[in-house]
């Protein structure tokens, strides 16, 4: 717990210089403590739902967890009407900023780091799903949840509330959350969660890291309307190098090249059944483990109307992005529970 008297020296009584923006749940201030430690801090705003306490109580299950590739909170405050969270702080945004943001905020990301981003995902929801006390699907990977620090180590971001689900189920039925694009098929259509729901949406964002192109927003012509629909085509016509950023020029190493966008498409497989763990996938992603081999689901390539229902419903809503992004843990014997959050879109807004 910090005091309010601690985060308004931290952040020099929120300072507007030291605004680093402001979403759906209110004010980000970049902040330095006492000892010398950069923050972040989230003013929630009065108007959110989530301003209240038993927010603040429950978040402590989250921050408990602890992994390198995920990103730490330090504490809150709660002084009168004041709810702060207050997180480490990440000197280098966001992934999807410095991949394919505004031209003056990208910066030119090396194979290397591509690589090392992309296995510490993978690490991250492998820690999540399998190794952690508390088993938690995310609901919402994408690459504005994947924040960079100074040494631009990936550290997934957006964890919250949580709410005691009593039934103890291997899968829940629920309110679909999270953003178009994204998210597994059997969750978009049907509120069907799993953790490989998690691992459809890491799959896109390999696809992103390797292409250097949002999926939703990537144009080719109009028979592809996505990133990952241009890149099943591809990989039927035996054309998958063409995916590679043409920023890297022949820089890159085209073995491991080819084996993420292989794990990237055996993640975004239709059936759920047919996707790889997490911890499988840092195994093929570090060469430790032999890629599974592709077969194209007939099911959904060379169908028209395999995207139909994902086109119309992103012509809705280009970014169906939930401001309360909710995430589903539980405990590893015990049942699911269903938690939100303030999403890293709001900690670093664009």
């Amino acid at each position: 717990m910090f005091t309010f008297r601690q985060i308004k020296a931290a952040t020099n009584d929120f300072d507007p210089v030291n605004k680093l923006g402001e979403g759906g749940f209110g004010s980000v201030f970049k902040g330095v403590l006492s000892d010398g430690t950069l923050i972040a801090v989230k003013q929630l705003s009065s108007k959110s739902n989530q301003g209240n306490r038993e927010f603040v109580n429950e978040i402590g299950m989250i921050s408990a967890l602890q992994h390198p590739n995920l990103v730490r909170l330090y504490g809150c405050c709660i002084e009168g009407k004041q709810l702060l969270l207050v997180y480490e702080y990440m000197e280098n945004n966001s992934l999807a900023h410095v991949l394919y943001g505004k031209k003056e905020d990208q910066r030119m990301l090396n194979w290397r780091t591509r690589q090392r981003i992309c296995v510490g995902i993978a690490k991250g929801l492998a820690f999540l799903h399998e190794e952690s006390a508390l088993k938690i699907v995310h609901r919402d990977i994408k690459a504005t949840n994947v924040l960079l620090d100074g040494d631009m180590n990936a550290k997934i971001s957006d964890f919250g509330m949580a709410k005691l689900d009593e039934e103890d189920n291997t899968h829940i039925t629920t309110r679909v959350a999270g953003t178009m694009g994204y998210m597994a098929p059997e969750y978009a259509l049907y509120g069907y969660l799993t953790y490989k729901a998690d691992v459809y949406s890491f799959g896109v964002v390999a696809l992103e890291i390797v292409a250097g192109m949002n999926n939703m927003r990537f144009r080719h012509d109009e028979d592809f309307v996505c990133l990952l629909d241009w890149a099943l085509n591809l990989q039927e016509n035996g054309d998958i190098m063409e995916l590679v950023d043409p920023k890297l020029g022949s820089e890159f190493n085209k073995k491991e090249a080819v084996r993420m966008i292989e794990v990237a498409l055996l993640c975004t497989k239709q059936s759920p059944a047919l996707r790889p763990k997490m911890s499988a996938v840092v195994k093929m992603l570090e060469g430790t483990g032999g890629v599974q081999e592709l077969v194209m689901d007939p099911s959904t390539f060379g169908d028209p109307s395999r995207f139909k229902g994902y086109k119309h419903r992103s012509d809705q809503s280009s970014s169906r992005n939930i401001s309360e992004t909710q995430s589903v843990v539980r405990s590893s014997d015990g049942p699911w529970i269903d938690s939100s959050s303030a999403s890293a879109q709001d900690l670093y807004p664009d």
